[in-house]
C-alpha cells in the first residue's frame, strides 16, 4: 500500500488547464472522503490539485508518465493521477487510461469517458484507479492489483477493453477504446470538451452582421413576398445551404481543417478524428446561432410588423404561421450574412471559441512544426 509516513496517502490530481481542472476541482471536495469509504481499514487520503499544461508539446505517452514521474519525484506525492482533455492513442487505438503501480502514476484521457455525466465518470474513473494504485485490497497480494480489471472501464456493454502494453513502457496496465462505438465516445468526448456553445459569443462581429442582416430582412417586402411563397421543404433547404454554408466558411476562413503530410494509416485516423470534432464542434455552434437567431427575430416581427401593411404587400392576412415562416426564413438569411460578416474576425479569436486551450496549443505546435519544415 502506497502511504506517506504521516499514514495519509496523498493524491495528486495534475490537470491540464481548463475543463480538466475545473473537474479535478470539483470533485477534490468528496473525493478523500469516497477514498477512505471505500478503502476501508481505517486508510485515510489527502488529495491536492495541481492545473499546469503537462501535456504541452508533446502526445507521447511514454513522454508524459516519465514527465508525471519527474514531477512526482520534486513533491511528497504518494499517487499522481494526471487528467487531459487531449485525445490520445496508443497502437492505433484512443486511449482512456494508463497505469504504472510501480510509480503510483495515472493517466487519463477524458475525451474517452464521452461528453455525458463528464463529472460523474471520471469521478468514478479516478475513485478506482486511485484504489487500484494505492495498493492491495481486503489481503490481496502485492503486484495483484496492477492484473484485476477496473470496474468503470470494463463491462458487457462498454466499448473498452485492456490494451497492449510493450515491454520497454512504464505502463503496466492499460485501457482503450476500439470500434465505432468507441470512436464515436471519443469523438463526442472531444466535442464536449471544445465547448461547441462558447462560439456564439466568440464570433460577435459575425453576429453583429447577421442581427443587422435579419433586422433589415424582417421589414423588406419582398422578403415578405418570398417567405408567403416559400414551402416547408424550400424553407428547410434554406436552413441546411445557409447552416452548412456558415460552418464552411468558418472552417475554410479560420484554417480550421487540419491537414497531416504523414502516410501512416494511423496519423490519418487521427486527422480524421480531429476533422470530425472540428466539424461538430463549430456545427452545434452554428445552430446554436440559428436557433437564438430564429427567436429574436421572431420578437422583431412580432413587435414591428403591421398587419394591414403586410396585407397590403402580401395580399394575405397576417397570422401566427406568417410570423413563424418568416422568422424562420429570415434566420437562413441572416445566417448567410453571419458568414459573410465572420470574415472580420480574427483567425485566433475563432479559434478561441471552437476549441479548448489544449487543443488550440496542440494546433499552434503543429502549424509551427509544418512551418519549420524546408519546403521542396
Amino acid at each position: 500500500m502506497r502511504e506517506s509516513s504521516q499514514g495519509v496517502t496523498v493524491v495528486a490530481l495534475l490537470a491540464d488547464p481548463d475543463t480538466p481542472t475545473e473537474i479535478a476541482q470539483h470533485m477534490a471536495r468528496t473525493l478523500p472522503d469516497r477514498l477512505a469509504e471505500k478503502a476501508g481499514e481505517g486508510r485515510r487520503f489527502n488529495v491536492e490539485v495541481i492545473s499546469e499544461p503537462f501535456t504541452s508539446g508533446t502526445e507521447d505517452l511514454p513522454t508524459l508518465m516519465r514527465r508525471m514521474r519527474d514531477r512526482a519525484s520534486a513533491e511528497n506525492w504518494d499517487i499522481i493521477v494526471a487528467l487531459t482533455d487531449l485525445p490520445l492513442h496508443s497502437h492505433g487505438r484512443k486511449l482512456v487510461v494508463d497505469l504504472s503501480h510501480e510509480h503510483g502514476l495515472a493517466l487519463l484521457s477524458l475525451p474517452s469517458l464521452g461528453g455525458l455525466r463528464l463529472r460523474t465518470r471520471a469521478r468514478r474513473a479516478v475513485e478506482e484507479t486511485v484504489l487500484s494504485l494505492a495498493g492491495p485490497r481486503a489481503g490481496e497480494a502485492e503486484g495483484v492489483a496492477a492484473s484485476q480489471p477496473l470496474r468503470p472501464f470494463v463491462g458487457r456493454l462498454a466499448p473498452i477493453h485492456r490494451g497492449r502494453v510493450d515491454e520497454e513502457e512504464p505502463t503496466d496496465l492499460r485501457y482503450v477504446a476500439s470500434g465505432p462505438r468507441g470512436y464515436l465516445r471519443v469523438l463526442v468526448g472531444m466535442v464536449r470538451s471544445n465547448r461547441p456553445w462558447r462560439l456564439v459569443p466568440g464570433l460577435s462581429k459575425a453576429l453583429a452582421a447577421a442581427l443587422a442582416t435579419g433586422a433589415v430582412a424582417t421589414v423588406n417586402s419582398t422578403v415578405w413576398s418570398l417567405a408567403e411563397a416559400l414551402s416547408a421543404p424550400r424553407l428547410v433547404i434554406a436552413t441546411v445551404g445557409s447552416v452548412a454554408l456558415m460552418i464552411g466558411w468558418l472552417i475554410v476562413d479560420a484554417n480550421l481543417w487540419h491537414r497531416t503530410t504523414e502516410v501512416a494509416p494511423e496519423a490519418r485516423k487521427r486527422t480524421a478524428l480531429y476533422n470530425a470534432s472540428t466539424v461538430m464542434t463549430v456545427g452545434i455552434g452554428v445552430l446554436v446561432c440559428y436557433v437564438g437567431l430564429l427567436v429574436i427575430n421572431l420578437v422583431w416581427a412580432l413587435f414591428i410588423l403591421n398587419d394591414r401593411v403586410f396585407a397590403a404587400m402580401t395580399r394575405t392576412p397576417l397570422d401566427a404561421t406568417d410570423y413563424w415562416t418568416l422568422s424562420w426564413f429570415v434566420a437562413s438569411v441572416a445566417t448567410v450574412g453571419g458568414a459573410l460578416g465572420s470574415g472580420l474576425e480574427s483567425d485566433e479569436a475563432i479559434r478561441a471559441a471552437a476549441y479548448s486551450k489544449r487543443e488550440q496549443e496542440r494546433r499552434r505546435t503543429l502549424q509551427d512544426d509544418h512551418d519549420d519544415q524546408p519546403s521542396k
